[in-house]
């Protein structure tokens, strides 16, 4: 039977044609043939672990704490908390996804998945379990790796996440919230996200529905290739809002291929701090557009420091690839390898200079706070009314608590006026002024003084962090 298009119009519809089968079924992918072919690799996940004991408090609202060793204390647990007691001796759980790469039992997961589990579980299609060990996890991008004793399993093909293109269209094979093997599918909104404390990956984003559960499962293309790793999803409800994220099958790769040879993952290092640059920013450092990762510190005993890159520098291409915005270098970074000598362009003071850096390793968040502490200090204040700001030097204590060695001065107040407007707030430590380190008060005056009626760059440390703001000193 046809089916015909029709259209209302003045109060009368029009039959304007035919409508074709396949005109109206080639609108839309058929994924069948996929789930059925690689559905079976796609596992469930489940993991125990040592839920932490309780400490002694009140059993019951109104009711004091009492001790194990007193003779109320099971009386009062059996009348009052016996469902909390039962709660405190069940081991804490956790549903994820994965899928199977090897057909000798290797397994991908998320970190986060298995993190701290003490028994891993993993189910598959055909109802067959198994205990997987553990043969390497890497928290910095949340890739896990699991081994399984089986044989002849079955696996999936491991594509290309550089192929692909925003708009295609994707699908997700996971467990959300327990429902073993769901199936969602959407399109890919854009590549390259940069998330929050997850500076080592460009996310996939895409617009499939993925829900807790579905973490670790794959990221299927039209062609049944794996093209990521399903691992974060943006929601205000705990369910899905229609931001899901998921890592490149690029990243996936390197890093189980370091998993499998070691346990551990090495990355590159640089040993600076970035940020991005505005357009007020570039109008500061007289560029035409904003572009670049400029560089608001230096971490000192890094590859960076060895090579002479300076606070200020603004990083435009590093290894012959161009870095647009902040966010595209780090993953860049991560991904060479240590020990290789790399060529990087940057803009100092309006010139472009190439700097060749030997690649470190990316040590341990901790080793890297580390390397910001320091102390000294000195005591003064001084108020500049052409910006509305009053500064004072760091003592010794300052110093200590803010992780600054040298330098620098304290912004104790601001009024309305340039410093405001620039977004200079009280407790910034101002470390620099248009590519000029800044010693003491007396220096920061100086080189107030100096400029007129123009923008400038401002380096200043907040909250344990540098930044850099743009700043328009007016004329005396």
């Amino acid at each position: 039977m046809k089916r015909y298009l029709s259209r209302y119009v003045l109060g009368v519809w029009l039959v304007v044609g035919p409508l074709s089968a396949p005109l109206e079924a080639a609108q839309w992918p058929d994924f069948t043939k996929l789930v059925e072919k690689y559905g079976p690799a796609v596992v469930n996940i489940s993991t125990t672990a040592k839920k932490e004991e309780r400490k002694d408090g009140p059993i019951y609202p109104g009711i004091p704490s009492i001790p194990k060793d007193s003779p109320f204390h099971d009386f009062f647990r059996h009348f009052f908390d016996e469902e909390n007691e039962f709660e405190e001796s069940r081991p804490s759980t956790s549903l994820g996804s994965g899928f199977i790469i090897g057909s000798d039992g290797y397994i991908v997961t998320n970190n986060h998945v298995i993190d701290e589990a003490e028994e891993i579980i993993v189910r598959l299609t055909d109802r067959r379990e198994f205990v997987a060990e553990l043969q390497g996890a890497d928290k910095r991008s949340d890739i896990a790796l699991l081994k399984v004793e089986a044989t002849n399993l079955p696996t999936v093909r491991l594509g290309a996440s550089s192929d692909l293109k925003v708009g295609e269209w994707v699908l997700a094979i996971g467990s959300p919230f327990g429902f073993e093997h769901s199936v969602t599918a959407g399109i890919v909104s854009a590549k390259g996200r940069s998330l929050p404390n997850d500076n080592y990956v460009p996310f996939i984003q895409t617009d499939v529905a993925i829900n807790p559960g579905n973490s670790g499962g794959p990221l299927f293309n039209l062609d049944g290739f794996v093209v990521g790793v399903n691992s974060q999803i943006y929601s205000r409800t705990g369910g899905f809002m229609g931001l899901s994220f998921a890592i490149p099958v690029d990243v996936m790769k390197k890093v189980v291929e370091q998993l499998k040879a070691s346990g551990k993952v090495s990355r590159g290092w640089l040993g600076v701090l970035i940020q991005d640059v505005t357009r007020e920013l570039a109008e500061s450092f007289s560029m035409d557009r904003p572009q670049g990762a400029l560089v608001a510190k230096v971490l000192p005993d890094s590859p960076a420091t060895a090579a002479k890159f300076k606070v200020g520098d603004i990083i435009i291409k590093f290894g012959g690839k161009n870095i647009e915005r902040s966010a595209d270098l780090p993953p860049i970074v991560g991904s060479t390898n240590v020990g290789s000598k790399v060529a990087t362009t940057v803009i100092r003071q309006g010139k472009q200079v190439t700097l060749e850096v030997t690649i470190g390793e990316l040590p341990s968040e901790e080793d890297v706070q580390l390397a910001l502490r320091g102390s000294k200090g000195g005591q003064s204040a001084i108020t500049s009314k052409r910006l509305a700001l009053s500064v004072i030097d760091l003592d010794e204590n300052k110093r200590d608590e803010l992780s600054i060695s040298e330098g620098g001065v304290l912004v104790q107040r601001v009024d309305a006026g340039p410093a405001r407007d620039a977004d200079i707030r009280k407790g910034d430590v101002i470390l620099m002024i248009n590519n000029i380190n800044i010693e003491n008060v007396n220096h920061f005056k100086e080189i107030v003084s100096q400029e007129s009626d123009t923008k400038v760059p401002v380096l200043v440390h907040r909250r344990g962090s540098p930044l850099f703001l743009a700043l328009t000193i007016p004329a005396k």
